[in-house]
């Protein structure tokens, strides 16, 4: 029987879950050790996690390592068309987990979902885990509305560079009210999670969705992150000629040096078959691009939000003439004629077309966050609030642990090495 506290598509999906999350499991060694040790040492007893994620197998991984060690959790979809609904029915069933997510689900449901845990976090030592800050915003905002209410979220976790630029803001305009570890920024995050992962999965969801052969064609790269780095190489590796377009002089010179084209965005607009947005920032191809576009440009956001894409400009130029071509692309006729097709609503392909990074990459992720949820107990009042770097302790851990795993030993220095690197003199 589906409790009260569940908000899923269908209970009877959970056999199918459960398989999946197996499957996943498998693929996460190093979660999978820190889920031992959590169960032995109940490090998180008493703890209430709120998290808004992607609800697929991997996480259910974190959320089951989090209630071995002793945590109670709430999770709410980041995404409305990543979420795995047998994985949310497996959550509930196995976990006794308090899921509130359906795939397809519309923006008015996502929003009262991130309020249902907030609302189940008030009195309760809580700790948030985001994807985009909207659960910590969130809170941020109940607070100001209602300052007869305790303050009960004793620090944050967030993966995402756009939602770190929101909590900066947030610290500097003081309203900040706890600590938020940036998980993102670790050095074992950006070279699995945003590098490998993104690289290769959204590569994975663009092809799925459209069957289209990369080779040959030329694929445009908005932003040069570490995504976006991941993404450029894989095109590159898959035939494509790669177009790489940026605000940044210093990443522009990395995609420069790196062998890419590197040209203004309007420039490339005219030249490529395959546009993918990696910033983190909003309507970085708009109305003046899409008027450049060649006819059938495929145009594919892997970055966060849905805004990278000017959809509304979209809509205006082609939105009356729109239909869907396949199950998630759509055909936008301009009014001269040409095509443009909008992959996933322009929402982050790799998830909503395919099923996210591979749970080898989203071991690191989650180990880290698992890593940081004990962090944060530990030093419960010792740290203040604004956005701290996960501890070079913790990213060496997780790193070591993930190359034991894979069989990879290393060198260790040396006293004498170690010495010479302490020494100035």
């Amino acid at each position: 029987m589906t409790p009260v506290s569940a908000e899923i598509a269908d209970p009877s999906l959970a056999p199918a879950g459960e398989e999946r999350i197996a499957w996943a499991t498998g693929q996460m060694p190093v979660l999978a050790r820190i889920r031992e040790r959590f169960a032995s040492e109940r490090p998180l007893e008493g703890l209430h996690v709120a998290a808004c994620l992607h609800v697929t197998a991997e996480t259910a991984n974190l959320v089951r390592a989090l209630r071995a060690g002793g945590a109670e959790v709430a999770l709410c979809a980041a995404n409305p068309l990543s979420t795995q609904d047998d994985v949310a029915a497996a959550l509930v069933r196995a976990e006794d987990a308090e899921v509130r997510a359906r795939r397809g689900e519309d923006m008015d449901a996502y929003v009262a979902h991130v309020r249902a845990l907030l609302e189940g976090s008030v009195g309760r030592d809580t700790i948030t885990i985001d994807d985009g800050a909207d659960l910590i915003a969130t809170a941020h905002v109940r607070a100001e509305r209602r300052p007869e209410e305790p303050w009960s979220v004793i620090g944050g976790l967030e993966e995402t560079t756009a939602g770190l630029l929101r909590l900066r803001r947030l610290h500097d305009e003081g309203v900040l009210r706890c600590p938020v570890i940036a998980v993102n920024e670790a050095r074992t995050e950006r070279a699995l999670n945003d590098r490998h992962g993104t690289g290769q999965s959204a590569l994975d969801g663009i092809v799925r969705a459209t069957n289209m052969l990369l080779a040959g064609n030329t694929v445009v790269i908005v932003g040069y992150g570490w995504a976006g780095q991941g993404v450029a190489e894989r095109a590159r590796g898959a035939g494509a000629a790669v177009i790489v377009c940026e605000v940044d002089p210093l990443r522009a010179l990395e995609a420069r040096m790196a062998g890419y084209e590197v040209m203004p965005a309007l420039e490339a607009a005219a030249r490529g078959d395959l546009f993918i947005t990696v910033t983190g920032s909003r309507a970085v191809l708009g109305e003046r691009h899409f008027e450049v576009m060649k006819d059938g440009a495929v145009l594919a956001n892997a970055g966060h939000f849905d805004v990278e894409l000017d959809l509304g400009a979209l809509e205006r130029l082609g939105g009356e003439r729109r239909r869907a071509v396949r199950p998630l692309v759509e055909e936008y006729r301009l009014a001269d004629g040409r095509r443009l097709n909008l992959l996933a609503r322009g929402r982050v392909v790799n998830l909503a077309a395919a099923e996210g990074h591979p749970a080898a990459v989203m071991d690191v992720s989650f180990a880290l966050q698992a890593l940081c949820v004990e962090e944060l107990v530990a030093r419960r009042g010792s740290l203040e609030p604004g956005v701290h770097p996960v501890e070079d302790r913790v990213d060496r851990e997780v790193g070591r642990l993930k190359l034991d795993a894979l069989g990879v030993r290393i060198d260790a220095p040396t006293e004498a090495q170690s010495d010479y690197t302490r020494v100035w003199a």
